[in-house]
C-alpha cells in the first residue's frame, strides 16, 4: 500500500524549479569571458608585434626588453588575462561535457588550481627578470 503513494508528484517541471533560484554565476561568468576576450585582443597584438621585433634582435634583447616597465606591465597583464580567460573557457567545456557532478567539481577545481598556479609562476618569473633579480 505504501508503494502506491511513493512517487506521486503532480508538480510540473517548472513548478519544481520555482523557488530554487539561480546559480547566480552564469551571467558573471559570461561577462568575464567577454571582457577577457576583448582585453586579449590588444594585448595579443602587442605581444605578437613584440615577439616579431625581438626575433630580429640579439640574445640579450629579451632581457633588455623586459627591463622596460611598460613591457613588463603589459606582459604581466597578458599573462593574467590570458590564463584567466583560459580557465574560464576550460570550465565551460568541463561543465558541458562531464556528466558526473563529483568528477565535474574536482576537474573544475584542478583546472583553476593548475591554471592560476601557472599564471602566478609566470608573473613572479616576469617580475624577477624585470626587476633585475
Amino acid at each position: 500500500m505504501a508503494a502506491m503513494f511513493k512517487s506521486t508528484n503532480l508538480r510540473s517541471p517548472l513548478g519544481r524549479a520555482r523557488g530554487l533560484g539561480t546559480a547566480k554565476e552564469g551571467l558573471h561568468h559570461w561577462w568575464a569571458q567577454r571582457v577577457t576576450a576583448v582585453a586579449l585582443v590588444p594585448l595579443s597584438l602587442w605581444f605578437v608585434v613584440s615577439l616579431i621585433r625581438l626575433a630580429h634582435g640579439e640574445n640579450g634583447g629579451f632581457y633588455d626588453w623586459l627591463l622596460s616597465p611598460i613591457n613588463a606591465t603589459a606582459l604581466i597583464l597578458f599573462i593574467a588575462v590570458g590564463f584567466h580567460h583560459g580557465v574560464l573557457g576550460l570550465q565551460v567545456v568541463i561543465e558541458d561535457y562531464v556528466g558526473d557532478h563529483g568528477r565535474r567539481t574536482v576537474l573544475i577545481m584542478l583546472t583553476k588550481l593548475v591554471g592560476y598556479a601557472l599564471a602566478a609562476l609566470a608573473i613572479v618569473s616576469t617580475l624577477i627578470v624585470s626587476l633585475g633579480g
